[in-house]
């Protein structure tokens, strides 16, 4: 894993949080805590946390809402990306993207096969960008969202990351819509 840049500074990101489940409320709601807790621990900002049933409308429009809200840099959700019929998450996160961020959902498989072995075939984890705002759908269980922050996350939107990271390309992600 390539090293922190000294030289920049850390640029805290926005960051909302949603949690789909037809069962979870705040007060229980494991996946959407150890999330609420690394993004705090990373010095990032919780922007917003939501629980939403398992309806793919109602979590595209809330993915729209976010997107469409300037104090919201990335969206973080978790649960419904399994193989059940309930599972819409991913679906609704497609329906909204602009670009589908491909090798997210392939690394988080990576990082899953390591800790799960083959069981990560059962999960849909993906990321992709719309109307300039991150967007990432993760499994329901605090081992995956533990996983996804520490192994990638975490990583990717540190502006100190090299080779690359997330944040450093945010004011070129919704270039073509400025050049209109």
């Amino acid at each position: 894993m390539a090293a922190g840049a000294k030289d920049k500074a850390f640029i805290p990101v926005r960051i909302a949080v949603l949690t789909v489940s037809d069962t979870r409320a705040l007060e229980d709601d494991r996946s959407g805590q150890v999330l609420v807790d690394r993004i705090a621990a990373a010095g990032h900002v919780l922007a917003d946390r939501q629980i939403l049933r398992d309806d793919r409308d109602q979590i595209a429009d809330q993915l729209r809402r976010w997107v469409a809200d300037p104090d919201i840099d990335v969206v973080i959700s978790t649960g419904g990306t399994g193989l059940t019929g309930r599972d819409v998450t991913v679906e609704a996160h497609r329906d909204v993207y602009e670009k589908e961020i491909d090798a997210f959902g392939t690394v988080f498989t990576i990082v899953s096969m390591n800790k799960i072995g083959t069981s990560a075939v059962q999960s849909r984890a993906t990321g992709g960008v719309a109307g300039g705002t991150y967007l990432f759908a993760l499994p329901g269980s605090p081992g995956a969202c533990k996983d996804a922050w520490d192994e990638i996350l975490l990583h990717q939107l540190d502006y100190r990351h090299r080779p690359c990271n997330f944040v450093e390309i945010f004011p070129r992600l919704d270039e073509h819509q400025r050049r209109k």
